[in-house]
């Protein structure tokens, strides 16, 4: 099971998104697959060896290098989401998202990991997951 552990300035968006994402979870059958949690940022690390993968609301860009410098380092990955993802928040695309995001992790131990051309989280317009977004603009590139 990967464990998701999504963070958000005070918890209020964040608690409001967790209701809805443990719903959908339950709907689509993913209860052994994937779990995912929420707290405030700030809380965050007393979390940390409950997640596989943290998750970071965009709206906390300013604070992330510092909370990777002083409590992950390269432990497990910390991911900033596109602001559209998170408003979006689709379960089957963040979930696809962290396996991706924990594959390459294991191999680059880049932190706070980002996605080849996505260096600026806050540039980016995907609500989608990173490969479900490139492939259909791929596709859309060949049909030109």
């Amino acid at each position: 099971m990967l464990r998701i552990l999504i963070c958000c300035g005070g918890g209020f968006s964040s608690s409001a998104l967790s209701v809805k994402v443990k719903k959908e979870i339950e709907a689509k059958g993913l209860q052994d697959e994937v779990a995912v949690d929420f707290c405030p940022f700030e809380f965050s690390r007393d979390h940390l060896d409950e997640a596989d993968v943290i998750m970071v609301c965009p709206h906390q860009k300013y604070r992330i290098k510092q909370y990777v410098a002083d409590y992950i380092q390269d432990k497990k990955p910390v991911y900033l989401l596109p602001p559209k993802m998170y408003g979006t928040m689709e379960v089957e695309e963040l979930y696809t998202d962290a396996k991706d995001i924990l594959t390459a992790f294991l191999q680059t131990h880049l932190n706070p990991f980002y996605f080849p051309g996505e260096e600026d989280i806050l540039r980016v317009k995907r609500s989608k997951a990173y490969r479900h977004y490139h492939a259909k603009s791929s596709s859309s590139e060949a049909d030109q």
